[in-house]
């Protein structure tokens, strides 16, 4: 039937309206190029968490001072990703999740906002009441919060724009992951794996905060939005209904696949790029199968969120190794081929590229001590299992590597496309492992194992390293006597930065490893480093401090630290985290000294050696 004039007129005011907000949407990945800002929690849609700023260098990094403090005033895990736009930095607190706007170059705050949370949100979080930041697009700010709204504000007065619900806490549904915002759409995963919540990736509309597609982690293929365009690599993923076929009757409406890590976007493929969590529960004895599509990485269709491809890292889970971890995506040249890749340094420990067009796994090499499994087949993409290991129903299994939280977690690793390297943050535990029946009831953990966790081989509990992932071998490793839970950082000065669970902020040469400044704040730091130029025309870095988390929480909670298994075993491997920390919530801003010059090029003081490395941790249990 033809339009009429009335129509016509009404459909031309319509587009006349959402224009802006499509131009400054798909405007969004120029945006980021601006060196001065940084407007994704990983500074770009590729997640390289690389800064083009090269005031800092290796000869001058040693005279960086602290600019400016902040206190978000709550003393739990200070994960949130930091933002700046137009001069403005934006910073998220835990629980309640209050946003803070101040002016980067001085600090000065400019409006706040505290959403009305319901406070039983506290109560189904799994590991802390962490919040990874907020996204940023067409000035509105978006902000997910632990009982499960997604907030649009906007950015310069704080005001709230729509509020929209999109989990159910009575389900142990929360949210702690950062949103993406693509082409006018924001994305956003849920938490709750370890309450059997059913994973899912909502897109909300950023002009009304409706729903605009819903990816579930498991279920039937109408569910999973999988259809005609869905073309796995691997023959293990082709098939009807495998988020059905391969479990248990009806264990997939509890089977977890939660998205609670983070998200890539390639805007030439338009495709969006995320893993899966770990299934439920982690005893593997009752939930027979692959558990499709958990411990998964997907790639969908930003506009309508079917299925490209998905590729199964950890087919039947059997020690809680989510893929959770960020798909950061890069061009590389590999056996004189171009190729578009993603690289996810896998919680399994192993190191994966795969052709992001396909989803083939190009290689898959360990930067890790790992021996829950053996190598991963390429042919099949499936890792090949260790079974002396396997985990027999309620029998210990000991000296599992990696640990339940991997040999590396949720914390982001970076990329310099001057070094050709990644920089990566990461723990180094094994454990102990015992697995027992479990019920499902909602709202209440669904678990069914017994962990305890220790130092890995040589006693030592974490690193930062950097890895080739073209030669596939770590260039350069720094030992630490605690997990390394924090992000990292790398800039065109060729200075990668990064923190420690016993309040030290460091900066190492990106090339070398050879450390190079530290500074010492006022709790752990588990947050996000991150660097942008202000009106003033330094270069600043900063980040979070506050310890927390999943290792953390034997620090800023009431769990006693003397119960090996408790935190779901980590309390094991961070008993003595309180003697070297408790908990805080201090945005910490750092710059070269003003008078240094202009621009503060001028060297600081270097310091001619490394500070002494801490006594290494226990090497099991004690």
């Amino acid at each position: 039937m033809p339009c009429p004039k009335a129509c016509i007129a009404l459909l031309a005011a319509a587009i006349s309206l959402s224009a802006p907000m499509m131009a400054r949407a798909e405007d969004l990945a120029g945006r980021s190029s601006n060196p001065a800002e940084w407007v994704m929690p990983g500074r770009d849609y590729a997640g390289t968490r690389f800064s083009p700023l090269d005031q800092i260098k290796p000869e001058n990094v040693g005279g960086l001072q602290a600019a400016w403090t902040f206190s978000v005033g709550k003393e739990r895990g200070q994960e949130s990703a930091l933002l700046v736009v137009d001069g403005t930095m934006y910073v998220v607190s835990p629980f309640p999740n209050r946003v803070f706007a101040l002016d980067a170059t001085t600090g000065d705050l400019k409006w706040s906002y505290v959403p009305n949370q319901d406070l039983a949100a506290q109560g189904v979080a799994c590991c802390d009441v962490v919040n990874r930041g907020p996204a940023y697009d067409n000035g509105r700010l978006f902000v997910a919060t632990l009982d499960d709204h997604v907030v649009a504000l906007d950015a310069k007065t704080g005001q709230e724009i729509w509020n929209a619900k999109v989990g159910d806490i009575n389900l142990g549904e929360t949210i702690t992951m950062a949103p993406l915002a693509v082409k006018g759409k924001i994305l956003v995963g849920d938490s709750g794996g370890e309450l059997g919540v059913r994973g899912k990736l909502t897109a909300l509309d950023q002009a009304t905060g409706k729903v605009a597609w819903t990816a579930w982690s498991t279920g039937p293929d109408k569910d999973v939005l999988i259809g005609p365009d869905f073309k796995p690599f691997y023959d293990a993923a082709k098939g009807k209904d495998l988020g059905v076929a391969s479990w248990p009757p009806d264990a997939w409406k509890t089977g977890g696949g939660t998205i609670w890590g983070w998200l890539t976007y390639d805007p030439e493929l338009n495709l969006v790029y995320y893993g899966t969590g770990n299934p439920g529960p982690w005893n593997s004895n009752q939930r027979p199968g692959d558990n499709l599509w958990t411990s998964t990485i997907f790639a969908r269709d930003a506009d309508t969120g079917q299925a490209r491809w998905a590729y199964q890292l950890n087919p039947h889970d059997l020690w809680d190794h989510d893929e959770i971890n960020e798909g950061i995506l890069l061009d590389l040249t590999i056996d004189g081929k171009a190729r578009k890749v993603l690289v996810h340094p896998g919680r399994n420990g192993y190191m994966y590229v795969i052709d992001r067009q396909t989803g083939e796994a190009i290689s898959a090499d360990p930067y890790d001590t790992v021996n829950a499994y053996l190598g991963v087949d390429l042919k099949t993409g499936r890792p090949k299992p260790n079974e002396a290991l396997h985990p027999a129903l309620g029998k210990t299994i000991e000296n599992v590597c990696p640990a339940s939280p991997g040999a590396k977690d949720w914390q982001p690793a970076a990329w310099s496309p001057r070094t050709q390297l990644l920089y990566v943050p990461h723990q180094h535990l094994c454990m102990n492992f015992k697995t027992g029946e479990v019920g499902y009831i909602a709202g209440t953990p669904y678990v069914g194992a017994s962990v305890d966790m220790y130092a890995g081989p040589g006693g030592y509990r974490g690193e930062f390293m950097a890895w080739d992932p073209v030669k596939k071998s770590k260039v350069w490793a720094i030992k630490e006597n605690l997990p390394v839970w924090s992000g990292a950082l790398v800039t065109a000065g060729d200075v990668a930065f990064y923190g420690t669970m016993d309040r030290l902020f460091k900066a190492v040469d990106a090339r070398t490893g050879e450390p190079l400044w530290q500074f010492r704040t006022s709790s752990g730091v588990i947050g996000q480093p991150m660097s942008y130029k202000g009106a003033d025309g330094r270069q600043y870095v900063a980040v979070m401090s506050g310890i927390g988390g999943w290792p953390g929480v034997v620090a800023n909670a009431e769990v006693d630290p003397r119960v090996r298994n408790a935190a779901l075993g980590f309390a094991g491997a961070t008993q003595d985290l309180p003697t070297y920390t408790v908990g805080g919530s201090t945005l910490f801003v750092f710059a070269l000294p003003a008078q240094s010059g202009p621009a503060g090029q001028t060297p600081g003081p270097r310091p001619t050696s490394a500070p002494a490395a801490p006594a290494p941790g226990p090497a099991g249990p004690q």
